[in-house]
């Protein structure tokens, strides 16, 4: 079925609507709201309104997450912070813990903040941007339910780990490099579900160690059945560098939890030793750093500016048409959409309406309805 876009306003208000249906203030239900729809500003619909029933809603429903978030500081210091979340909304947590951090940089030329104890926080270029929009370089990380498997491995170890980095350019959009270290995510294999796409071959590994292909339903279910697991950028085995998604996987791991005494690998898997659910409890860390306490934040911009230019205009393949530097594609895909609104695919489509017509919210009626 083809997606039918439905426009910004509309999107924003009945979001944050349902996020206030289910108990979150209303002040983090706009924070909530703005990093979701922010991923479909972008194109990046595995993390936008995909994840809004299933990811936020239902767990919050399933009481596993907290709608009301507890943001407390376990320690401080003037350029570092350890903060516990306390299971609660994770855009909320994000968004506070990146403020902490640029607030610190500004001060002292570099904050970093890590956080244990939260839930999925959205795309995490949404909190270099809130960096790169301050004059600081961002820097941002999560772990991540078990779902990838290490080099020469085929358990599903440690989670999808995006390490995401921001830096302020001179042009209409900042360098952001966000990206899972995993060659796909688990949101894109779901997505891909929903769509009636396969997998792509090389990006999941079963228990024997051969690569599983066809549908993604059929791999995402062994994924969470534990007989399948993502593989690391660079894929299977050494040949083409898999150890090198794989190191980068651990550094996430490492910095998601070890600075903050935070949950790590299976214990993130959402179930305790019964089979029962749980909060999740992830990790993040979030560092800024204040381009002014060098040479500025104009000499910055233009010497990035410069830098990814230069990148852009050297000689391009035979076949290619264009050269792209971080955070281009999705600029341009802000600009085609921000007149048109998010396209909604058929399945989030009656997720939208179960959550209106369970909540109440019957001021709202959606394009696909009439």
């Amino acid at each position: 079925m083809p997606k039918v876009n439905l426009d910004w306003k509309t999107a924003t208000e009945f979001i944050t609507d349902a996020f206030v249906g289910a108990g979150v203030p209303r002040e983090d239900a706009e924070i909530c709201t703005d990093v979701l729809l922010e991923s479909d500003r972008r194109g990046i619909e595995s993390h936008g309104c995909n994840r809004f029933k299933p990811i936020y809603i239902d767990r919050i429903k399933a009481g596993i997450q907290n709608p009301v978030t507890n943001f407390e500081i376990v320690k401080e210091t003037p350029t570092t912070a350890v903060v516990d979340g306390h299971d609660g909304m994770g855009q909320v947590i994000g968004h506070k813990a990146m403020s902490m951090a640029i607030a610190k940089a500004k001060e002292y030329g570099m904050g970093m903040v890590v956080v244990r104890n939260s839930c999925h926080y959205g795309i995490a270029g949404y909190y270099a941007t809130m960096a790169t929009n301050a004059g600081c370089i961002g820097m941002t990380g999560t772990n991540a339910r078990p779902s990838v498997a290490p080099t020469f491995g085929v358990e599903g170890m440690f989670g999808t780990n995006p390490y995401t980095v921001g830096i302020p350019t001179d042009e209409e959009f900042d360098f952001i490099f966000d990206c899972a270290t995993s060659i796909t995510q688990n949101g894109k294999i779901e997505y891909y579900e929903r769509i009636g796409e396969d997998v792509h071959p090389g990006t999941v590994i079963d228990s024997d160690g051969n690569a599983v292909e066809g549908d993604a339903g059929v791999a995402l279910k062994k994924i969470r059945q534990g007989t399948a697991a993502l593989t690391t950028l660079g894929g299977i085995g050494e040949a083409l560098g898999g150890y090198k998604g794989y190191g980068f996987a651990m550094v996430v791991e490492l910095l998601s939890a070890a600075l903050q005494d935070g949950h790590y690998g299976k214990y993130l898997d959402g179930k305790d030793e019964n089979g029962n659910i749980r909060p999740y409890g992830l990790g993040h860390f979030f560092i800024a750093i204040d381009t002014e306490h060098f040479l500025g934040e104009a000499a910055c911009r233009k010497t990035a500016g410069d830098i990814i230019r230069a990148v852009r205009a050297s000689k391009k393949a035979p076949d290619a048409e264009r050269i792209y530097t971080a955070g281009e594609k999705e600029y341009e895909i802000w600009c085609a959409r921000k007149d048109s609104g998010v396209p909604i695919n058929e399945s989030v489509q009656q997720e939208m309406i179960k959550v209106r017509d369970e909540m109440g919210l019957t001021q709202y009626t959606f394009p696909w309805e009439k």
